[in-house]
């Protein structure tokens, strides 16, 4: 039996990177990346993160520590004087960048990806971003990916390919939890929130989204909620 390519997944334990999995182990065996960064949610996105690979008993595993984030600030994930939104009014059309954005990320997250697969002979690099349902974050959308990938063929060796694979970037949030669904993707394990650690808070951005998608994909959200407002 020909052996399976290899793929890093960054994994970051919320559900669109859980579904990213779920679709890369497909056709790839999985190399997982985790970030840490000094979220506000840092440990308990650890946590999934590691239960995940658990499920899919996956032994090559990383988690990376970016401690620049914390240190430049900007964001209501890594600053704690910047209050995480919980009037839903980012997720309005047109309501621009949230304060949520964490400045330049994902660039940080893939490099270090890069970096890992080409050490282990990895030739794809897979990434949970969603442009068209999401935050409006600017490093999830599709010319991001082609730019970085043009920087990779710039920056490796000439024996080195490693493509950027976006599977979820164009779908809805409801649409992945579908996709979730079929693939059997242990949603159950995941963590989206924001803000809180113990229960999903049911109030910020993340965790309106999530709840939104589960609803319009009638699927019952298999984790514990503080609150459920009204979406």
């Amino acid at each position: 039996m020909a052996q399976r390519p290899k793929a890093v997944v960054l994994l970051s334990g919320g559900m669109d990177s859980c579904v990213t999995a779920a679709i890369a182990r497909e056709t790839f065996d999985l190399a997982l990346l985790h970030a840490s960064y000094g979220q506000r949610t840092e440990e308990r996105e650890r946590r999934a993160f590691n239960e995940i690979a658990d499920f899919y008993s996956v032994r090559q595993k990383l988690v990376a520590r970016f401690d620049v984030f914390a240190q430049v600030g900007g964001s209501a994930l890594t600053d704690e004087c910047i209050a995480v939104p919980e009037s839903g009014a980012a997720l309005a059309p047109h309501a621009g960048i949230p304060v949520t954005y964490v400045p330049f990320r994902n660039a940080h997250f893939l490099s270090a990806a890069v970096s890992w697969a080409e050490v282990i002979g990895a030739t794809a690099i897979f990434i949970g971003a969603v442009e068209e349902d999401s935050s409006g974050y600017p490093d999830c959308r599709p010319a991001y990916y082609r730019a970085f990938e043009t920087l990779i063929r710039e920056g490796t060796r000439p024996e080195t390919h490693i493509k950027i694979v976006t599977p979820v970037i164009q779908m809805k949030k409801n649409e992945i939890v579908r996709r979730g669904m079929e693939l059997g993707a242990p949603l159950d394990l995941s963590w989206s929130c924001y803000q809180s650690e113990e229960e999903a808070c049911g109030t910020c951005d993340s965790c309106r989204l999530r709840l939104k998608a589960f609803e319009e994909a009638g699927v019952h959200d298999p984790i514990a909620y503080r609150v459920q407002v009204a979406r």
